[in-house]
């Protein structure tokens, strides 16, 4: 495909797509979101079992996985007072489609 039939297929999504897709981008850009992809891609975790894995604050893994289920990336779930994450079937495609790169 040449480089303007690439830029009309690019301009012909729309607004909501580019943000998605940005949103995801964004959610993957940064070295802790990844490293905690990278953990619960091994199985289901417990939240509490993360900081000492990325060697950040609790607060700070929080606001990350925020961002990563935001992103649609982890889904949670609750298991009394724990929080057990897991990756989304949408995650796992885009970390096998990265593994490529």
């Amino acid at each position: 495909m040449s480089a303007i039939g690439c830029l009309n297929t690019f301009l012909s999504y729309s607004p909501f797509f580019i943000f998605v897709k940005t949103y995801i981008l964004n959610a993957l850009a940064d070295d802790t979101r990844l490293k905690l992809l990278k953990k619960i891609s091994n199985g289901e975790i417990c939240a509490c079992e993360l900081p000492a894995f990325v060697k950040k604050s609790q607060p700070a893994v929080s606001q990350h996985l925020k961002e990563l289920r935001g992103a649609d990336l982890v889904s949670v779930r609750r298991n009394g007072s724990r929080r057990l994450y897991s990756l989304t079937p949408k995650a796992v495609r885009i970390l096998k489609d990265i593994s490529r790169w």
